[in-house]
């Protein structure tokens, strides 16, 4: 579905990522690891098309758009949490109806909040309402940054639920993850970035290209 060939990537003179390359298939979940500031949103935002490599190429099968949830929550304030989904339904032309979008706000418990502005939510229930605008999408390929990131546990079961069934439907999943202890028994694959470059992790099932 996506595969990375020697991709490398230098801000100024400082080199981020070097020569990485692998191939994420469909139906599989992924977790990329690393310590803080080893090139792990930039890989990322090349895979979803955001950011250019410096060398190295991306092939992505035709008609696949990526999904990806970022640090930042693709949310208007102003508007309440139901407008918010309402907006993205029609800017995607997803067709979903009234009641599939209030069906996933109450997924994410955020039913009860659904005509409250979501510049007045929590960073949790921002995330909740953020993740439930990916996910009615039904992604083919979702990439997401650190998405547990303020969830309380009943939330973070919830998107482990929802990530295994969007798996079980075919999608690829790539997920930057700090918490292997949670996170690992779902991956497929763990890759772990060192010094821009991937690295082996002994709990991969597999690792490079």
């Amino acid at each position: 579905m996506l595969k990375l060939e020697h991709i490398s990537k230098k801000f100024a003179a400082r080199t981020v990522l070097r020569d990485v390359s692998f191939r994420f298939a469909p139906a599989s979940l992924s977790l990329l690891t690393g310590k803080n500031g080893c090139g792990k949103t930039t890989l990322m935002k090349i895979m979803a098309g955001l950011s250019k490599p410096t060398q190295g190429s991306i092939e992505l099968d035709e008609a696949i758009v990526p999904v990806y949830v970022a640090h930042a929550t693709f949310l208007y304030p102003k508007l309440t949490a139901m407008e918010n989904l309402s907006f993205w339904n029609r800017c995607l032309n997803l067709q979903l109806r009234y009641e599939d979008l209030a069906d996933w706000l109450e997924k994410m418990g955020l039913y009860d909040f659904a005509d409250i502005e979501a510049g007045t939510f929590s960073r949790g229930m921002c995330q909740r309402l953020n993740l439930a605008r990916a996910l009615m999408q039904k992604p083919s390929l979702l990439l997401l940054d650190e998405p547990a990131t303020g969830l309380d546990y009943d939330s973070r079961q919830l998107l482990q639920n929802e990530l295994l069934s969007l798996k079980s439907a075919g999608s690829c999943i790539v997920l930057i993850s700090h918490d292997l202890a949670e996170d690992a028994p779902l991956a497929d694959h763990i890759l772990r970035l060192e010094g821009g470059k991937l690295a082996c992790n002994p709990e991969a099932v597999t690792c490079g290209a």
